[in-house]
């Protein structure tokens, strides 16, 4: 269902998704150009620059360490770099577009994507983290699973009390 305003969630889910893929292009097959890709060759990148304007992500971060993370969330929402970052169109990269300008927060996206990036972060510290044998930790693709406005969770008709068959002698459960 697509509405033509979004819920908070929905939009703070872009905005991770957006922050996320600042600093990176998104994952692609080899060979694949991108339109976000302004690294030259196809499957070929230079070592990326020092980022700058880190507001959420440790700072100590290099370049290359910030585009993988960029590359992971970008699967996790199944968006682009362009989804927070804006283009300059005073820069032109090898493939005749317009280079993202990551340092700008110009756009919403990328504040939504900070503050879903704490929330994540705050989930795995003050909740996942303090259960003993919790598994893996949250993260962005736990909710997203590849779709900037997360898809509402349905569970399947079998998991509801008024579908269970009720065992013999017990009475069904009362509708809440």
């Amino acid at each position: 269902m697509h509405k033509t305003t979004r819920s908070l969630p929905a939009i703070a889910a872009a905005l991770l998704a957006a922050a996320i893929l600042a600093v990176g292009s998104p994952a692609q097959a080899p060979g694949a150009a991108s339109p976000q890709d302004n690294h030259g060759p196809a499957g070929h990148h230079e070592e990326e620059p020092a980022p700058t304007n880190l507001k959420v992500l440790p700072k100590n971060l290099t370049g290359e360490q910030v585009h993988e993370i960029m590359h992971k969330w970008a699967a996790d929402l199944g968006g682009h770099c362009d989804t927070c970052h804006t283009a300059d169109p005073t820069k032109i990269g090898p493939n005749g577009r317009p280079q993202l300008n990551f340092a700008d927060d110009t756009k919403p996206e990328k504040a939504t994507a900070r503050l879903m990036y704490k929330m994540v972060e705050d989930i795995n510290t003050n909740y996942v983290g303090k259960i003993d044998n919790s598994g893996a930790p949250v993260t962005c693709g736990t909710c997203h699973r590849g779709h900037l406005g997360p898809e509402p969770f349905v569970p399947p008709q079998e998991h509801h009390d008024h579908g269970a068959p009720t065992p013999a002698g017990q009475q069904p459960p009362l509708p809440h």
